[in-house]
């Protein structure tokens, strides 16, 4: 039986991804998604659903165009999964508040408008700012030289190591952490065996080439060579006499190239992902693996069995009785 079900597994076209999630994961196969929460009382809430898609049909499907799109599905999905999350970890607080419902539509259009907002503040306009300064104090050169970028990339990723490193400080997102790590653990025992328990999990690594920590990393690396690249050629063809509106165009045109650059990283981690082990593939995922270190935590098997539920709700798999066991 389990031969079979391995074999069925290799055949079947669409791989498992998954989210940690507040004292929970969500975890996604196809148009299906399921979230594992362990509730204040102990249990473990599963929530089954669609995935939920913006119906954007072929978009999605076309190579070196369908990363932007699944972003942005991949985002509306994960904030709906977070605050569902949310209410059920904190089922009796929010009893106590009154706060019991999910988010509406508009609201959740603007949690996702507003992370788009701070993600592109952090990593785009905070960056460009900070090499300015630089270049002002004459360690930089100016924005069509080669150094302003060179010091844009570098000052971009420290910000994104810092960022991590210091949201790792909090005891909750720890938590979180260590739910990632389940969440990995129990798609490679799946991905592996066909079958997923805390114990065939906890066998696995907590790392997986697969994950969002990767694709960050892939978008970190892509924005660097391509705004060296563009943003002076575009400069080259158009560019404002004033100082401060070369700068702003400059901004627009980088926000602009994150399309792409969405675009190009999520066809790599793709690729890499169907590398596998081979020697190609450890090289692509090596730098993202290696940043997983710090996203990802080693989890308890309380937090093991979360994962399995949610994924066995996700693909289908029928949870096995003691008896089986």
């Amino acid at each position: 039986m389990n031969g079979l079900r391995r074999l069925l597994l290799m055949a079947a076209p669409q791989t498992v991804g998954g989210q940690a999630v507040l004292e929970g994961v969500m975890m996604r196969r196809g148009s299906r998604l399921a979230v594992a929460v362990r509730k204040p009382s102990g249990e473990i809430d599963v929530q089954s659903r669609p995935w939920r898609s913006l119906g954007l049909g072929r978009l999605a499907r076309i190579p070196f165009v369908r990363g932007f799109p699944v972003l942005v599905e991949t985002m509306v999905n994960g904030v709906t999964s977070l605050n569902h999350s949310a209410r059920v970890a904190l089922e009796e607080e929010a009893k106590a508040e009154g706060k019991g419902s999910e988010m509406s539509n508009w609201a959740l259009a603007g949690t996702v408008v507003f992370a788009f907002a701070m993600a592109l503040g952090l990593f785009v306009v905070l960056p460009h700012l900070a090499s300015m300064g630089l270049t002002s104090i004459g360690l930089a050169g100016d924005l069509d030289s080669l150094s302003f970028h060179a010091w844009d990339g570098v000052i971009k990723l420290a910000v994104f190591i810092l960022y991590i490193l210091a949201i790792s400080l909090m005891p909750d997102i720890r938590r979180v952490f260590q739910y990632h790590g389940a969440e990995h653990k129990s798609i490679w025992a799946y991905e592996s065996s066909g079958d997923v328990s805390p114990a065939l999990a906890a066998g696995h690594s907590r790392l997986h080439p697969r994950c969002g920590t990767t694709f960050l990393l892939f978008v970190v690396a892509f924005s660097i060579l391509l705004f060296a690249v563009l943003v002076p050629l575009v400069l080259s063809v158009w560019s404002p006499e004033s100082t401060v509106l070369r700068h702003a165009w400059t901004l627009v045109v980088k926000l602009g190239l994150m399309v792409p650059v969405s675009c190009l990283a999520y066809e790599l981690i793709k690729v890499s992902g169907k590398l596998g082990n081979s020697f190609l593939g450890r090289m692509l995922s090596a730098p993202g693996m290696g940043m997983q270190m710090l996203t990802t935590y080693e989890p308890d098997e309380s937090q093991l069995e979360v994962a399995e539920a949610a994924l066995r709700a996700a693909v289908g798999l029928e949870r096995k009785t003691e008896a089986a066991a």
